[in-house]
């Protein structure tokens, strides 16, 4: 069976968000798992340009992401058509850390800016690992890595790396028969 990871990046602010600025998905990070295999089987990131608000440069310190990168992504309407057809976004379960991607989506096409363009099978990976290892708390996901022994790979608080690195605790918890 395939997974799909995913982890988004959105518009933030150091402190509380600006007049009629929501948050809105600015990167879209995806990493498919071959649950069988127990192996990660392919990586993608999706630039997802905001239509309300914009990159603030506390959210360009956190993620790496300027305006100017994201003004050269497509609309979300447009990723979540790339999820659904170039990643099955629609017929295969899926997982995140946690449930704040899970709700941004919700959110975002909830207000008509897309399609929803997942099913209804979501793993929220965070609780998953948690309740695995008998942890009395849902670390985050650096703080997973290395409670599992894995290193993080690439820049944290990028959706395609960390989609990556949450997929390599999907498999750890499959490698442990966990999952």
């Amino acid at each position: 069976m395939l997974l799909n990871v995913v982890d988004v990046e959105a518009t933030c602010w150091d402190g509380p968000n600006p007049s009629g600025m929501p948050n809105e998905i600015i990167e879209i990070g995806l990493t498919v798992v071959d649950t069988e295999a127990r192996e990660r089987v392919g990586r993608h990131g999706i630039l997802v340009r905001p239509e309300r608000s914009t990159v603030s440069a506390f959210c360009t310190e956190l993620t790496g992401l300027t305006q100017d990168e994201v003004d050269g992504g497509v609309t979300l309407a447009e990723a979540c058509r790339i999820l659904a057809r170039d990643h099955d976004a629609g017929l295969r379960p899926w997982a995140s850390w946690g449930d704040y991607d899970r709700l941004q989506f919700t959110r975002q096409c909830r207000a008509g800016q897309a399609e929803y363009p997942f099913n209804q099978v979501h793993v929220n990976a965070k609780a998953r690992f948690a309740e695995a290892l008998g942890l009395a708390r849902r670390p985050g996901m650096a703080q997973a890595l290395e409670v599992a022994g894995l290193p993080l790979e690439g820049r944290h608080h990028r959706g395609e790396d960390d989609a990556w690195n949450i997929a390599a605790l999907v498999v750890h918890l499959l490698d442990r028969d966990l999952w």
